[in-house]
């Protein structure tokens, strides 16, 4: 293989302006002619071996110093031109590679004050939730990519579309599907629109779910899918022909600012519009409410997996038929949180999410297992919580498998309508069913906004406490405050 040519130009200006050289006078040092010289810092030749040698030995110039030392710069400023704010200014590899070279201590300060400024921009996010929490309107915002607008969106406001449950229905009606909705669905594409679905092989799908072709009208479903996931992709396609003017005015009232978000919004309705064909709002929550809201008892009845049965929980608001308001969160193991919603919204200023002591993280150390806990948050808030881990699709013998978490969560006054709420400790003889009395665990909604002390789980200090300083006296916690 031949080796990699090093062009090093302007860091071999840098060490002659700092060495007060002219280029006549390093060139003689270096043996060679100051037009050549001159060739090499304007990058039109590479260093060789032996230019390289004779600078480590005559200027004191480390090798490393002329080559790769530029990578992780360049990375960081990908980094920096990622943010909204920069969007469409990218420029291209070739242009930060210039940035590095020509200026390295200009490109290092703009890393280093795009840092500044996403870690002011989290500190202001946190600041933000607690005076929400208090009670005290906020109008802070920042530049959001569509994804984060969307979640946004989908989170603050409660997960029920009375307009999609309305459509769902009649499309049910229509369909009749009896005991299998599946060919229920292929039969109506086909004998509507023409549309053929094919199950296909990884082999011949290897990165897509879903491929719906618009010339063949085949509709391209993969085998990685579980029978419940192919289910909701079709399901998600039929609904999304069949219902587009009512998600179209679900779109319009979400008030979106980019094309890009507003078609975010319309798969993640898509999917809304899918769980509520295959789990009908009446008879699901029926069986909801005999059941005691055991999942796996409804994902049975209903031929569906524990995340959809879990999901379609969230959903149960229709006024009059109303069921528990759970909210849900999905994590995977390394932390992200990349989906939240709830029946009423998810409780961000209540709850938060993101504290590592949540049975959320443990399920990973036991896939399959439903863990149930009562938490209690610093304000006495209490929740009851059941989670467990999820498995996505399906891949190679190599592949490593897709694996989440689910956490399903309520608040603990509605525990003795839930099945779930017999596996936590029973209260003491004559005291009463209080989740901080039956060995509630106590938890935060982030690190960054907890101010119990002594917490082992702690992974950062709180931005409303000075850092505990005092060189005499040593906390649990990894992060002392005062």
């Amino acid at each position: 293989m031949a080796e990699q040519k090093i062009f090093a130009g302007p860091r071999i200006r840098r060490i002659r302006n700092a060495k007060g050289l002219t280029q006549t006078a390093m060139a003689e040092g270096l043996g060679i002619s100051p037009s050549y010289l001159n060739l090499i810092e304007r990058n039109q030749r590479p260093l060789t071996v032996q230019l390289i040698l004779k600078l480590a030995s005559t200027y004191n110039v480390e090798p490393s110093e002329l080559q790769g030392e530029a990578k992780s710069s360049i990375a960081a400023l990908k980094e920096v031109f990622s943010d909204p704010l920069l969007s469409g200014e990218l420029p291209g590899d070739q242009e930060l590679v210039e940035v590095v070279e020509a200026a390295p201590n200009a490109a290092a300060a703009m890393i280093k004050l795009f840092r500044a400024y996403r870690e002011q921009a989290d500190r202001l996010s946190d600041l933000s939730e607690i005076m929400a929490r208090e009670g005290h309107a906020t109008t802070l915002s920042s530049a959001r990519l569509p994804i984060d607008e969307v979640r946004d969106v989908f989170e603050r406001r409660a997960n029920h579309y009375p307009n999609i449950e309305e459509e769902a229905e009649a499309f049910t009606r229509l369909l009749d599907p009896g005991d299998d909705l599946f060919s229920a669905l292929k039969g109506w594409l086909k004998r509507e629109y023409g549309i053929v679905v094919k199950v296909l092989p990884v082999a011949t799908m290897p990165n897509w779910r879903r491929r719906y072709d618009r010339h063949s009208q085949r509709l391209f479903i993969s085998e990685r899918l579980s029978p419940f996931d192919q289910l909701r992709e079709v399901a998600m396609e039929a609904c999304l022909i069949r219902m587009q003017v009512a998600v179209a005015g679900e779109i319009q009232a979400l008030k979106l600012s980019s094309d890009e978000a507003r078609r975010l919004a319309r798969f993640e309705l898509g999917r809304y519009a899918a769980h509520a064909l295959m789990m009908p709002y009446a008879a699901f929550h029926a069986a909801a409410v005999r059941g005691r809201y055991d999942i796996d008892v409804l994902r049975s009845r209903f031929g569906v997996s524990f995340e959809q049965a879990a999901n379609r929980l969230t959903m149960l608001q229709r006024p009059g038929t109303s069921g528990v308001p759970f909210f849900m969160l999905e994590v995977d193991n390394a932390g992200h949180r990349f989906r939240k919603g709830g029946s009423q919204g998810f409780p961000q200023s209540r709850f938060g999410g993101g504290c590592p002591k949540l049975s959320v993280h443990a399920a990973f150390g036991s896939p399959g297992q439903i863990f149930v806990e009562a938490v209690e948050m610093p304000d006495g808030a209490e929740f009851l919580t059941i989670s467990r881990t999820l498995e996505g699709p399906q891949g190679s013998f190599a592949e490593r498998p897709r694996r989440t978490a689910l956490l399903l969560g309520c608040d603990i006054g509605f525990k003795d309508e839930i099945v779930y709420s017999a596996a936590l400790p029973a209260p003491p003889l004559g005291g009463t069913a209080r989740a901080g009395q039956v060995g509630a665990t106590p938890v935060g909604p982030a690190c960054r906004l907890c101010e119990r002390p002594g917490c082992l789980a702690r992974a950062e200090p709180p931005v409303t406490r000075p850092l505990g300083l005092d060189e005499m006296v040593t906390g649990l916690s990894a992060f002392d405050f005062q």
